[in-house]
């Protein structure tokens, strides 16, 4: 795999809160970066304009195969080459607002539907889209983000958590598929993050509380959370893949 500062990366919901943090994670590095967004125009543009020519924000709709075609050729011809690494960071509309969720004997049928469409079906779409210019680069990077509600299921995020564990079934069967193309495939996993704007409608008792159940003794931050999302796009994870890391802080032990 390609050093980081050779790479074009594409993240997904790039524009905002744990999406902005991952972008300018890659930037850090020197790599250039594909800054996806849907409706977040004006913050894809401050985001941009800090990093230079090596920044380029694009729209569309992960869950529109066409739209995500049309965005990474648009972001090959641009920089010359393909993207080689994506990260799927887009969320469908959702605020961790735990005591306003619906429980298991009310929440219906299109919450779920909307969050399979964003973390699953989008996910497909940018893959299948950067494939080929994987492929023809020799080589690519997948790192799809998850949760850790899965193991320390403590809120009713039924429609969120069923899509993210699907989305994990889907990087380990990819990983499974691509690996003799030389792409890994691997999910980073976190809880709930100090702050970003999906977490912004959580009382500060709970982030208190989920500081003092962890070793760390404080909650992750999203600049944290992408340190994990830039290793496995390293060479130093060359041999990594279909894995699942958790990142918050030893909350979760997996």
């Amino acid at each position: 795999m390609t050093a980081m500062a050779d790479q074009v990366v594409l993240v997904t919901g790039g524009a905002r809160g744990l999406g902005a943090a991952i972008s300018r994670a890659f930037l850090g590095t020197g790599a250039r970066v594909v800054v996806n967004f849907h409706r977040s125009a004006d913050a894809a543009d401050v985001l941009v304009a800090d990093a230079g020519e090596r920044a380029l924000a694009l729209q569309a709709d992960v869950t529109d195969p066409d739209a995500v075609r049309a965005l990474v050729e648009r972001a090959h011809a641009h920089f010359g080459v393909p993207i080689t690494t994506v990260v799927n960071n887009a969320l469908a509309d959702f605020r961790f607002d735990g005591d306003a969720r619906p429980h298991g004997d009310a929440i219906g049928w299109s919450r779920f539907a909307a969050q399979f469409e964003g973390s699953v079906r989008g996910a497909l779409n940018t893959v299948q889209a950067a494939l080929p210019g994987m492929r023809a680069a020799g080589g690519g990077r997948v790192v799809n983000i998850g949760t850790n509600l899965f193991q320390n299921p403590v809120v009713p995020y039924h429609d969120y958590t069923a899509a993210k564990a699907a989305l994990l079934s889907l990087t380990r069967t990819l990983a499974a598929d691509l690996g003799p193309d030389g792409i890994t495939v691997n999910m980073v996993s976190g809880g709930l993050l100090r702050t970003t704007d999906a977490s912004a409608a959580t009382p500060e008792a709970v982030f208190d509380l989920i500081a003092a159940s962890t070793p760390l003794r404080r909650v992750t931050t999203p600049a944290e959370f992408a340190d994990a999302v830039l290793f496995f796009a390293s060479p130093w994870a060359r041999a990594v893949t279909g894995q699942n890391l958790v990142v918050d802080g030893g909350l979760v032990k997996d």
